[in-house]
């Protein structure tokens, strides 16, 4: 049952990286080369959309699980997973990212 639920993750990784917030953008992932381009693919979609705003790595495997992500890397915006499996492009993030925030 723990992975079919989405949990809010209010506790802080071993690896000190951010806990997971109400608000905010995320990626979720080892810090493997598609993860680290999903994020670098979100910094594009917020500079495109001005958007001044920081995108957190949580590379912590039990925040991930946490959140209901077997599959990394993923996208959490504003603590709704919005994407996982899959590296997107600038464009998709861009969509997402307007769709998310309205």
């Amino acid at each position: 049952m723990l992975f079919k639920k989405k949990a809010r993750c209010n506790g802080a990784s071993e690896q000190g990286e951010s806990k997971i917030e109400e608000k905010g953008i995320y990626v979720l992932g080892s810090g493997c080369a598609k993860c680290n381009s999903l994020e670098e693919n979100v910094k594009e979609a917020l500079a495109c959309l001005n958007i001044k705003e920081e995108v957190k790595h949580i590379r912590d495997f039990t925040l991930i699980a946490a959140m209901g992500v077997m599959t990394t890397p993923a996208l959490v915006i504003d603590n709704k997973v919005v994407s996982y499996g899959k590296v997107l492009t600038t464009d998709e993030c861009v969509q997402l990212i307007k769709n998310s925030r309205g």
